[in-house]
Protein backbone atom coordinates (compact mmCIF):
# COMPACT_ATOMS: atom_id res chain seq x y z
CA UNK A 1 0.00 0.00 0.00
CA UNK A 2 1.51 3.41 -0.94
CA UNK A 3 2.15 5.99 1.80
CA UNK A 4 -0.40 8.78 2.26
CA UNK A 5 0.44 12.35 1.31
CA UNK A 6 0.81 15.09 3.92
CA UNK A 7 -2.45 16.05 5.59
CA UNK A 8 -4.23 12.88 4.48
CA UNK A 9 -6.23 12.69 7.70
CA UNK A 10 -6.67 16.44 8.17
CA UNK A 11 -9.92 16.82 6.20
CA UNK A 12 -12.39 19.22 7.78
CA UNK A 13 -15.67 17.74 9.04
CA UNK A 14 -17.53 19.73 6.33
CA UNK A 15 -15.51 17.86 3.71
CA UNK A 16 -16.71 14.43 4.87
CA UNK A 17 -17.22 12.25 1.81
CA UNK A 18 -20.18 9.88 1.95
CA UNK A 19 -19.65 6.20 1.22
CA UNK A 20 -21.26 2.78 1.58
CA UNK A 21 -22.61 2.10 5.06
CA UNK A 22 -23.33 5.71 6.03
CA UNK A 23 -26.85 6.25 7.39
CA UNK A 24 -28.59 9.50 6.49
CA UNK A 25 -31.65 11.41 7.62
CA UNK A 26 -33.07 13.01 4.46
CA UNK A 27 -35.67 15.70 5.10
CA UNK A 28 -37.69 17.20 2.25
CA UNK A 29 -39.36 20.16 3.94
CA UNK A 30 -43.17 20.14 3.89
CA UNK A 31 -43.12 16.63 2.35
CA UNK A 32 -42.92 14.05 5.14
CA UNK A 33 -43.75 11.23 2.71
CA UNK A 34 -40.44 11.90 0.87
CA UNK A 35 -38.37 12.17 4.06
CA UNK A 36 -36.82 9.40 6.11
CA UNK A 37 -33.73 7.47 7.14
CA UNK A 38 -31.69 5.91 4.35
CA UNK A 39 -28.45 3.92 4.24
CA UNK A 40 -25.98 4.05 1.36
CA UNK A 41 -25.78 0.61 -0.29
CA UNK A 42 -22.58 -1.26 -1.19
CA UNK A 43 -22.24 0.77 -4.40
CA UNK A 44 -22.45 4.07 -2.50
CA UNK A 45 -25.91 4.90 -3.82
CA UNK A 46 -29.12 5.76 -2.00
CA UNK A 47 -32.63 4.97 -3.27
CA UNK A 48 -35.20 7.68 -2.51
CA UNK A 49 -38.95 7.95 -3.15
CA UNK A 50 -39.86 9.42 -6.55
CA UNK A 51 -36.29 10.18 -7.69
CA UNK A 52 -34.95 6.63 -7.45
CA UNK A 53 -31.28 5.79 -7.01
CA UNK A 54 -28.73 8.60 -6.62
CA UNK A 55 -24.95 8.16 -6.51
CA UNK A 56 -23.74 9.53 -3.16
CA UNK A 57 -20.23 8.03 -2.91
CA UNK A 58 -17.60 10.75 -2.67
CA UNK A 59 -20.12 13.57 -2.30
CA UNK A 60 -20.56 15.75 0.76
CA UNK A 61 -23.98 15.95 2.42
CA UNK A 62 -24.43 19.43 0.88
CA UNK A 63 -23.64 18.14 -2.62
CA UNK A 64 -26.13 15.30 -2.17
CA UNK A 65 -28.81 17.77 -1.02
CA UNK A 66 -28.29 19.75 -4.23
CA UNK A 67 -28.45 16.58 -6.36
CA UNK A 68 -31.72 15.46 -4.74
CA UNK A 69 -33.24 18.93 -5.13
CA UNK A 70 -32.26 18.87 -8.82
CA UNK A 71 -33.85 15.45 -9.38
CA UNK A 72 -37.07 16.52 -7.63
CA UNK A 73 -37.17 19.66 -9.77
CA UNK A 74 -36.28 17.87 -13.06
CA UNK A 75 -38.87 15.18 -12.52
CA UNK A 76 -41.54 17.83 -12.08
CA UNK A 77 -42.35 16.55 -8.59
CA UNK A 78 -41.67 19.81 -6.72
CA UNK A 79 -41.26 23.39 -7.93
CA UNK A 80 -38.91 24.60 -5.18
CA UNK A 81 -37.64 21.57 -3.24
CA UNK A 82 -35.78 22.21 0.00
CA UNK A 83 -33.74 19.19 1.13
CA UNK A 84 -31.65 18.77 4.26
CA UNK A 85 -29.32 15.84 5.01
CA UNK A 86 -27.87 14.80 8.34
CA UNK A 87 -25.37 11.95 8.68
CA UNK A 88 -26.83 9.76 11.43
CA UNK A 89 -24.09 7.12 11.59
CA UNK A 90 -20.78 6.94 9.83
CA UNK A 91 -19.40 3.76 8.31
CA UNK A 92 -17.36 1.69 10.79
CA UNK A 93 -13.60 1.58 11.23
CA UNK A 94 -11.52 -1.54 11.90
CA UNK A 95 -8.80 -2.50 14.37
CA UNK A 96 -6.60 -5.46 13.39
CA UNK A 97 -3.56 -7.17 14.84
CA UNK A 98 -2.25 -7.26 18.37
CA UNK A 99 -5.26 -6.04 20.34
CA UNK A 100 -7.53 -7.98 22.69
CA UNK A 101 -10.57 -7.90 20.37
CA UNK A 102 -9.78 -7.12 16.73
CA UNK A 103 -12.81 -6.24 14.67
CA UNK A 104 -15.23 -3.63 13.36
CA UNK A 105 -16.24 -0.67 15.54
CA UNK A 106 -18.67 2.22 15.25
CA UNK A 107 -17.01 5.51 14.36
CA UNK A 108 -17.49 8.50 16.64
CA UNK A 109 -16.38 12.02 15.65
CA UNK A 110 -12.94 12.87 17.04
CA UNK A 111 -11.85 9.22 17.27
CA UNK A 112 -8.08 8.71 17.72
CA UNK A 113 -5.85 5.64 17.57
CA UNK A 114 -5.78 5.36 21.37
CA UNK A 115 -9.62 5.48 21.47
CA UNK A 116 -9.79 2.78 18.80
CA UNK A 117 -7.35 0.52 20.64
CA UNK A 118 -9.26 1.04 23.90
CA UNK A 119 -12.51 0.01 22.18
CA UNK A 120 -10.70 -3.11 20.94
CA UNK A 121 -9.79 -4.07 24.52
CA UNK A 122 -6.29 -2.59 24.60
CA UNK A 123 -2.95 -3.74 23.25
CA UNK A 124 -1.90 -7.38 23.63
CA UNK A 125 1.42 -8.08 25.37
CA UNK A 126 2.97 -8.72 21.92
CA UNK A 127 1.89 -5.37 20.42
CA UNK A 128 4.45 -3.04 18.89
CA UNK A 129 2.92 0.29 19.96
CA UNK A 130 5.50 2.30 18.02
CA UNK A 131 4.70 0.78 14.59
CA UNK A 132 0.92 1.28 14.37
CA UNK A 133 -0.32 2.13 10.87
CA UNK A 134 -3.61 3.31 9.40
CA UNK A 135 -4.92 2.26 6.00
CA UNK A 136 -6.72 5.38 4.81
CA UNK A 137 -8.40 5.52 1.38
CA UNK A 138 -5.97 3.04 -0.14
CA UNK A 139 -2.73 4.36 1.32
CA UNK A 140 -0.71 3.65 4.49
CA UNK A 141 0.07 6.17 7.23
CA UNK A 142 2.33 5.77 10.26
CA UNK A 143 0.27 6.65 13.32
CA UNK A 144 0.77 7.79 16.88
CA UNK A 145 -1.68 7.41 19.76
CA UNK A 146 -3.24 10.81 19.00
CA UNK A 147 -3.64 10.38 15.23
CA UNK A 148 -7.26 11.09 14.29
CA UNK A 149 -9.23 8.43 12.42
CA UNK A 150 -11.82 8.72 9.69
CA UNK A 151 -14.74 6.39 9.00
CA UNK A 152 -13.61 3.33 7.05
CA UNK A 153 -9.99 3.50 8.29
CA UNK A 154 -8.15 0.31 9.23
CA UNK A 155 -5.86 0.51 12.27
CA UNK A 156 -3.13 -2.16 12.20
CA UNK A 157 -1.20 -3.00 15.36
CA UNK A 158 1.75 -5.25 14.44
CA UNK A 159 3.51 -7.81 16.61
CA UNK A 160 6.82 -6.74 18.09
CA UNK A 161 9.90 -8.83 17.67
CA UNK A 162 11.93 -9.32 20.84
Amino acid sequence: MPPCGPGALAAAPEAYALDAGDALQVTVFRHDNLSGEFTLDATGSVALPLVGEIEARGRSARELETAIEGRLRQGGYLVEPDVSIEVLTHRPFYVLGEVAQPGQYEYVAGMTVVNAVALAGGYSYRADRDEVTIAHHGCALDASAVTKLSPGDIVRVPQRFF
